[in-house]
């Protein structure tokens, strides 16, 4: 046992190995805070971020847009889907085996809980040309690095749509001063967006 603690602490001495425990203590401190945000914080902040979302011009223009359902008290942007379901092709995640794809919102009817018991269409993946992603996660700061739910699904999908514009969606709680730890694979956004207003 002695022996397996000093190798956890060997290991935490390469840069890799620290940041990665660095993340984890961000998105831990942060969970916990988002999860104990009063509920009509969430809906206050929530609507504002999507008045700003509108207001965009990379939102305005965008044909396809990729949004997510909220989980443990995240930005609410399902807003957008009702609004906008007949003027814009709306996208929403679903994790197929260890990667994630984007696939249409064709209404409530098409959802379905997928393998994190969030709802997911049941639609056939959409091939196109993604507009604008509107990215959740659970800390951002202000040179647009961001620190995700912790799966790495986002960070890999992100990075194989690279010419869509990404907006990091938080509350201002989430949105850091300080630089964030990051890794070689993780993806930075265009801009981020919180109650407050855009960072860009």
């Amino acid at each position: 046992m002695l022996f397996e603690s000093q190798w956890i602490d060997i290991r935490r001495l390469f840069p890799w190995n620290r940041k990665r425990s660095e993340q984890h203590n961000v998105r831990t401190a942060m969970e916990q805070r988002r999860r104990i945000y009063p509920e009509d914080r969430v809906q206050s902040d929530s609507a504002a971020i999507v008045s700003h979302i509108e207001a965009l011009d990379a939102f305005q223009s965008a044909k396809t847009v990729l949004l997510y359902f909220p989980i443990r008290h995240e930005v609410d942007l399902t807003a957008l889907l009702e609004r906008y379901s007949g003027s814009k092709t709306l996208l929403l995640p679903a994790v197929h085996r260890r990667s994630m794809e984007a696939r249409p919102y064709l209404g409530a009817d098409c959802l379905a809980k997928g393998a994190f018991g969030v709802p997911e269409p049941q639609t056939a993946p959409y091939r196109g040309k993604i507009d604008l992603i509107l990215v959740p996660g659970v800390a951002f700061d202000k040179k647009m690095h961001r620190i995700g739910r912790g799966g790495g699904y986002y960070d890999k999908f992100l990075k194989n749509h690279s010419s869509s514009y990404k907006v990091g969606v938080c509350y201002d709680f989430q949105l850091l001063d300080s630089t964030l730890p990051t890794l070689s694979h993780d993806v930075k956004v265009n801009q981020v967006v919180t109650a407050s207003g855009l960072v860009i």
